[in-house]
């Protein structure tokens, strides 16, 4: 039952990350906005490790994987998605960006964790992108110019998403979840606070009730909630399975914008929807093809 919510659990909450986005645009700089993101997601988890008394690692290379996992995740990967959108990105070509991880993590499997997958997952991973790209598709019709210079801080944070899905299942942490986040968000702190300080003098912060909301739900509905569960789910499966549930996100997040900003679906998004949602499942569902042979072994 557990293994059957999570996923949905997940895909849901990391949806909301596209409104945090939008609330924060124009209300703070994304970097500031991110170093009190990571700080405050630091502290959270670490009380709630010292709450339970769980163990923190005594290995210097424990902290050292998860702090690198938390630099790639969080730290170069949200960094440069919300540098991007606010630099003149079209959040079209964002999420077309994006929705490139889980082939990334596709490729990058092979060589760096040997994970075999089958013919229906590689044909899931297509066609949930091609559903990402109809999702998103009205928006690159707009016309709206494409900077070069922050095309390719997407493109970068895309494939630190990949390395650092990657990173974080071949170090296989063994310490607690919450103990492996609250050091993964030092490493994004401790990254993103000087880059925010020389890209972003100002450091602007314009407090707000609709700021403040957004963060709240940044530390506690995306790092509480949404990472934990991504750490867990890496946990239990190979990663080139977990990649795929981003595709579902897109959908989801029309599907909010469309219920709580009346934002209109076109008969291109809803059939997007449609290849994102049967990508998705068929690339998870060659779990049991792909992991055969090595339960014979």
């Amino acid at each position: 039952m557990l293994t059957r919510i999570l996923p949905a659990l997940f895909v849901v909450i990391w949806a909301t990350g596209f409104i945090v986005a939008g609330v924060v645009s124009g209300r703070a700089d994304p970097l500031t906005f991110l170093v009190a993101r990571h700080g405050t997601s630091a502290v959270v988890f670490t009380l709630l490790s010292l709450a339970v008394g769980v163990p923190w690692p005594r290995d210097p290379r424990a902290w050292r994987d998860a702090m690198g996992a938390g630099m790639l995740l969080h730290g170069f990967y949200i960094g440069g998605v919300f540098w991007s959108v606010a630099h003149g990105l079209p959040a079209g070509i964002t999420a077309l960006v994006t929705g490139l991880a889980p082939l990334l993590t596709a490729f990058l499997a092979r060589p760096l964790l040997h994970e075999r997958l089958v013919g229906r997952q590689w044909a899931g991973i297509a066609i949930g992108f091609v559903g990402v790209a109809l999702i998103v598709w009205p928006r690159l019709r707009a016309g709206h110019a494409v900077p070069p210079g922050p095309l390719m801080v997407a493109f970068g944070a895309t494939l630190s998403l990949s390395l650092g899905t990657l990173w974080q299942k071949r170090s296989k942490p063994v310490m607690d979840l919450r103990v492996n986040a609250a050091i993964q968000f030092i490493g994004a702190f401790l990254l993103t606070l000087p880059v925010a300080w020389l890209l972003e003098p100002a450091h602007a912060f314009h407090a707000s009730a609709a700021l403040f909301a957004a963060l709240a739900w940044a530390v506690l509905g995306l790092s509480v909630g949404g990472i934990s569960i991504m750490l867990a789910l890496l946990r239990r499966g190979a990663a080139s399975r977990v990649a795929p549930l981003l595709y579902l996100s897109p959908p989801v997040a029309a599907l909010i914008a469309w219920a709580a900003f009346g934002e209109a679906l076109s008969g291109v998004q809803l059939a997007g929807m449609a290849l994102a949602v049967a990508g998705a499942f068929a690339a998870r569902s060659g779990e049991a093809a792909a992991s055969a042979p090595r339960q014979s072994r």
